[in-house]
């Protein structure tokens, strides 16, 4: 498999709506250098023949600790409501899960009292309380510096590349308040959506904006806290993930795509978003590394699914 070069007769026609993403465009250089503005990474996969009609009813979530899916008792479905009165336990590791504030807590250490787990500072900052708050109130407004076109053009672009995977499930991972999560849901293209994050206040801040929308208080949208490293779902068993400027605030990238690339079904898609400092002044040390880190993430997903990896520089 081979990065689609010849997958459509013009340029344009890849990105026709972006006209700034055409494979010949000055601001795609063909070697791996970061410019200033959104570049995107295509991978064409084989089709498949997956239904992509997702059945709510079923082994919806998996053990984080042996990927057994989980035996559910309770309401079915994917909505708040029904999730929240369920109760979830492993049939191998006899291991219960079940919801705290709103969230299904889907993460290894879940219901431990003696241990707490430590992420890195970049992941400890957003279990912020007050970094939750402000999330959406400047926070993530001040992106568009860095080379983000706003949240409703990334939306709109995500769901042009989503295309594929309509009528699906769709996980966004490192969803943080929900920001793209609650748009996803309210779009009424896929049959479920899991906003998906390790903070528990990002979570809860979350909750509290959906609260205030009627639209989709009752929609298949599912809150759980998970380890973007340790995802609660089978192989194969995702059709789309979504991860909105969260990249860099991962403790191992390479580890949490390859978990993504598990969790997709053959010929899903994965879009993502992230910042890459890449300057004229940067260090050849860090250009190699990003770099690298590039090559990575694209031989992980290369023979699973479709990868959109825009690249944003800070």
């Amino acid at each position: 498999m081979a990065i689609a070069a010849a997958a459509a007769s013009s340029s344009s026609s890849l990105f026709p709506k972006y006209p700034c993403l055409s494979r010949n465009s000055p601001r795609l250089p063909q070697s791996l250098r970061f410019s200033s503005t959104i570049r995107a990474v295509t991978l064409q996969p084989a089709k498949s023949e997956r239904n992509q009609t997702l059945e709510l009813e079923g082994d919806l979530f998996s053990c984080p600790i042996c990927y057994e899916p989980l035996i559910r008792k309770g309401p079915t479905g994917l909505t708040l409501g029904a999730i929240y009165r369920s109760g979830f336990k492993c049939r191998k590791c006899d291991k219960t899960y079940s919801s705290k504030d709103n969230y299904l807590d889907l993460t290894v250490i879940s219901g431990l009292k003696d241990y707490t787990e430590v992420k890195p500072a970049s992941t400890e900052l957003f279990r912020s309380p007050f970094v939750s708050f402000l999330y959406e109130r400047g926070w993530r407004q001040n992106f568009n510096r860095s080379g983000f076109p706003g949240p409703d053009e990334e939306f709109k672009m995500a769901q042009e590349y989503f295309k594929s995977a309509q009528g699906g499930l769709l996980v966004d991972v490192s969803c943080g308040s929900g920001l793209f999560s609650r748009k996803f849901a309210k779009s009424g293209t896929y049959s479920g959506v899991v906003a998906l994050d390790f903070s528990e206040n990002m979570l809860r801040q979350c909750y509290d904006f959906i609260k205030q929308d009627n639209t989709i208080l009752t929609s298949n949208l599912a809150l759980v806290r998970a380890d973007v490293c340790r995802l609660p779902f089978a192989s194969g068993f995702v059709d789309a993930v979504h991860a909105g400027a969260a990249l860099h605030c991962w403790p191992s990238p390479s580890n949490a795509v390859a978990e993504i690339s598990r969790i997709l079904r053959s010929g899903g898609v994965f879009v993502g978003t992230t910042f890459l400092r890449y300057t004229s002044s940067t260090s050849l040390t860090g250009r190699v590394l990003r770099e690298v880190m590039l090559i990575r993430i694209k031989s992980h997903l290369l023979s699973k699914c479709t990868l959109y990896l825009p690249l944003c520089s800070y």
